[in-house]
């Protein structure tokens, strides 16, 4: 396969080859599962486009809580068909289509009841195991004693407890993963841009046969003609429906869910944790040198670009999480907060923790396909079945998909530049520690990031003011990775914004100074990415000061976008 690289100039012959042709299937969203399609459509052998308003995941999947999982409290609703399923993806994400973005995270389970609890929740912890029997490459769960439990997080209350289960999942950083799956899709011959938002569709009676693309980097709007487009929007799907004038067969709702991130010293353990709200879930979850702490649960109908977090909101994690450590939580403690919103499909529940996470595929009229629903974890038997149906309104035989075949850019490899990770080390004159980190974020692409320190010496310093960071990985950003802005970079390529206290602040004008080389940005132009990226992070600031849902939606829409969306 040649090498993809999501570059300027990539996104520019993808937007200039467009116009003159008409694809098999073009794909609306760039987000995990609009990605998922483009790669799954890409490697059937069919011509796709895959066009995203935005950045890549900069919706929904950047914002969830990072993890691959089965969904260990969907067993209690009894939703087994979906917990198999997800485990079954887990284990394929994890062993075979993406090793070098996934890891095992161990999860602790404290009980508070003696006898019946151990066994219900035990029962329901050995059933998750069985269940991915199938796709190993995780442990099996434990039963721990009180003092065992103790051992692993000296962090809990001795009260809040009485003994534990320790069970594992997976994790990833869902924005690097989305974008490395549109960087495969890219590799296979799809065409694929960014900051391309569709404003209209194209019909020809009753039939879809392709959209008017408005390029916002440049301020032109295109033609695109396709035999098939899939909608896969996630929370936008109504909004995108509305353009074609189609109501659609089915709703989405917006559930708001957020986190908090806090300093790894805050919280002594060697585990994550894991239990009940009254309206949620608590996951406390390893994430390098932090904790992610979420998540809540609440319906948003407000502004889907921009959800914001609340004071309420944060109060609520700290109260929640407080409960069961012994050295409280502040706010002072908290070094970043983000919040995502669900696609929930709609039903009779008036609760979105109710909902079904189970997505749904509909055509709604000729030539369109919608895909909706679902969870992260199941991203690509969603985008399978999307293809199927896009596959049957072409009419012709077309090969079934093979992704699960399909390992993503960086996973070949991988274990073994892993196991000589010192060597690597030892050639760049990098500490071996810094030679992890970069595995765990390209796998085997590590040498071309090599590559550029050692054209630029100066590119293997780290970042000031995000000193886990090198140079040279904010430049690979907006070379390889197809960041075209600062917030692309400091949010998504990375999570600067949410692993420092500043939020990112010491680190833009660096960030945004090696960015201009890349783009070729004036000192005007890189002046303004700076300026924008302070606003964005006041108006975050002010936002997790208000009260209310309403009034952390106003403040933080007082930062405008890098690139304000048209109107349709």
């Amino acid at each position: 396969m040649t090498e993809p690289a999501l570059s300027p100039s990539g996104r520019a012959a993808a937007l200039s080859a467009l116009p003159g042709t008409e694809v098999d299937v073009l794909v609306v969203g760039g987000g995990v599962v609009g990605a998922g399609c483009a790669l799954d459509a890409a490697t059937r052998g069919l011509s796709v486009a895959l066009l995203e308003a935005r950045d890549f995941a900069s919706g929904t999947s950047s914002r969830s809580s990072k993890l691959i999982h089965g969904g260990l409290r969907y067993l209690e609703m009894l939703d087994f068909g979906l917990v198999r399923e997800a485990l079954r993806e887990r284990g394929l994400i994890l062993t075979r289509l993406a090793p070098h973005l996934t890891r095992p995270v161990p999860f602790l389970y404290p009980l508070q009841h003696r006898g019946w609890e151990r066994l219900y929740a035990g029962a329901g912890v050995l059933l998750y195991d069985v269940m991915a029997a199938a796709a190993p490459g995780l442990p099996r769960h434990r039963h721990l004693s009180r003092r065992g439990a103790l051992r692993a997080c000296p962090a809990l209350r001795r009260d809040a407890l009485v003994g534990a289960l320790r069970y594992y999942d997976a994790q990833l950083d869902d924005a690097r993963h989305t974008m490395f799956l549109a960087r495969t899709a890219a590799g296979y011959g799809a065409h694929v841009a960014s900051r391309a938002e569709v404003v209209g569709f194209l019909r020809e009676g009753e039939r879809v046969t392709g959209v008017r693309v408005h390029d916002l980097e440049h301020d032109r709007t295109l033609e695109v003609r396709a035999q098939q487009v899939i909608n896969a929007t996630g929370v936008w799907t109504d909004d995108t429906q509305a353009l074609v004038g189609e109501r659609g067969q089915f709703h989405v709702r917006a559930s708001k869910g957020i986190h908090l991130v806090v300093p790894r010293d805050r919280i002594r353990s060697t585990t994550g944790l894991i239990s009940r709200t009254p309206h949620s879930v608590l996951f406390v979850i390893p994430w390098g040198r932090h904790w992610i702490i979420g998540t809540t649960d609440t319906e948003w109908t407000l502004d889907k670009a921009h959800p914001a977090a609340s004071s309420t909101d944060i109060d609520y994690l700290l109260e929640q999480v407080n409960q069961v450590l012994a050295a409280p939580l502040t706010r002072s403690d908290v070094q970043g907060v983000y919040a995502g919103l669900r696609p929930l499909l709609s039903g009779e529940s008036e609760s979105t923790s109710k909902l079904s996470r189970e997505h749904t595929v509909a055509s709604p009229t000729p030539g369109l396909v919608v895909v909706a629903g679902g969870k992260y974890t199941t991203y690509r038997v969603m985008a399978r079945d999307a293809v199927d149906a896009a596959v049957h309104g072409l009419g012709r035989s077309v090969p079934r998909s093979c992704t699960e075949r399909v390992p993503l850019l960086g996973a070949d490899g991988y274990p073994a530049l892993w196991n000589r990770r010192r060597m690597l080390a030892d050639e760049a004159g990098l500490h071996v520690a810094r030679v992890e980190h970069l595995l765990r974020r390209y796998g085997s692409l590590v040498s071309e990031v090599l590559d550029l320190v050692r054209a630029d010496p100066d590119l293997g310093r780290p970042v000031d003011g995000a000193e886990d960071h090198l140079r040279a990985e904010l430049v690979y950003a907006a070379s390889h990775e197809g960041a075209r802005h600062l917030e692309d970079v400091l949010t998504r390529r990375t999570r600067i914004s949410i692993e420092t206290f500043d939020r990112g602040l010491a680190a833009a004008p660096v960030a945004a100074g090696l960015m201009a080389g890349v783009l070729g940005w004036t000192a005007e132009q890189t002046d303004r990415e700076v300026a924008h990226y302070r606003l964005r992070v006041e108006a975050e600031r002010a936002s997790q000061e208000q009260p209310d849902d309403e009034t952390a939606d106003a403040a933080r829409l007082g930062a405008p976008d890098v690139v304000p969306l048209r109107a349709p």
